[in-house]
């Protein structure tokens, strides 16, 4: 298994000013929560405390999660990384676990790099790129952060078949090399960084974790209306026929146990869209899986085109009915 490995920032990144933390305990919980100027933030001794903040609407970026085996002073060590924008911690967490996060391209070459520093600041964890041959040199600027970072590695695979079958490639990579934690997120800053240590604390409770847009806290920013109509109705389209154990079917920013990964047949996945999330979501909840969702703002992409069309749509509403179906024969 690769040395994992954290791309560490400079205190001297922290463009704004000393923040003020209003420090929030438990008893806290029973009044409004203080509204936030552009150089405050809360501060919470654990993640279940910071779960609770972000339920009722406070915002993850906002947090600083002050954990006495995480810093030894009695300030929270957290900086801005500019004015009035996320905080990141002076170190990042290491959950002590080897955790890898699977990160599939196609042509995210202007995305790539900044998320994989972005990473590194809140996650002691290695990065494998999985890129199906982008026209765009995202292959090879991938192979060019392997070069300068020990814990960034790359799958390159001949041509473009599609998430799911990046995903499982992946996957597989990660079980063959004892990952006890297999984390998916977009490669186009939709899934938020600074969540990823949230995920994998969660992670060592339960057999999956799902970043979710529907539960209490979580949402969706940047988006049109179009697009947020989508997005609902296929939930509710797979809810129809599977059921609302989940809230967010087709959410792809997740933390998987190894564990779980091993006992699901993954050769056997037959999705190659979007729908894969909804194909593996469904064979956890078979499994008996434990599965929690936490609430995340998914935001639009920040630089290139949304790879979400009409076929994934069209593979969607074929496929579901189909695992609906081949439970019950299952039965």
């Amino acid at each position: 298994m690769p040395g994992s490995q954290s791309i560490v920032p400079s205190l001297s990144e922290a463009l704004a000013p000393s923040l003020h933390f209003y420090r929030i305990g438990k008893h806290d919980l029973t009044a409004p929560l203080p509204k936030l100027g552009t150089d405050e933030a809360y501060a919470v001794p654990n993640f279940e405390l910071a779960e609770e903040l972000i339920a009722r609407g406070a915002d993850s970026a906002r947090i600083a999660i002050w954990m006495h085996d995480h810093t030894e002073s009695p300030y929270p060590e957290y900086f801005q990384v500019a004015t009035g924008k996320q905080l990141a911690p002076a170190s990042p967490f290491d959950f002590k676990q080897s955790t890898i996060v699977v990160l599939p391209t196609y042509n995210e070459r202007a995305n790539l790099e900044t998320l994989v520093q972005a990473i590194g600041r809140y996650l002691v964890a290695d990065i494998l790129i999985v890129d199906d041959n982008s026209p765009d040199g995202t292959g090879e600027l991938a192979d060019q952060l392997h070069r300068r970072h020990r814990h960034v590695q790359v799958l390159h695979r001949p041509r473009k078949e599609g998430l799911g079958p990046a995903y499982l490639a992946g996957f597989e990579w990660a079980l063959q090399r004892q990952y006890d934690r297999i984390i998916e997120m977009d490669c186009d800053f939709s899934h938020a960084p600074w969540d990823l240590p949230r995920l994998v604390h969660r992670c060592q409770t339960v057999d999956l974790v799902i970043g979710s847009r529907y539960v209490p806290g979580g949402g969706t920013e940047n988006w049109n209306a179009r697009r947020r109509l989508v997005s609902r109705s296929g939930n509710n389209y797979v809810s129809f026929f599977l059921g609302s154990i989940i809230h967010d079917w087709t959410g792809g920013f997740r933390c998987y146990r190894r564990e779980l990964l091993t006992r699901m047949n993954l050769s056997t996945v037959r999705a190659k869209g979007y729908i894969f999330q909804v194909e593996l979501a469904w064979r956890a909840v078979q499994l008996g899986a434990n599965i929690t969702e936490l609430p995340i703002r998914f935001s639009d992409r920040v630089h290139g085109q949304s790879k979400l069309g009409w076929q994934s749509i069209s593979e969607a509403l074929l496929e579901v009915p189909k695992m609906y179906f081949l439970d019950l024969r299952g039965r």
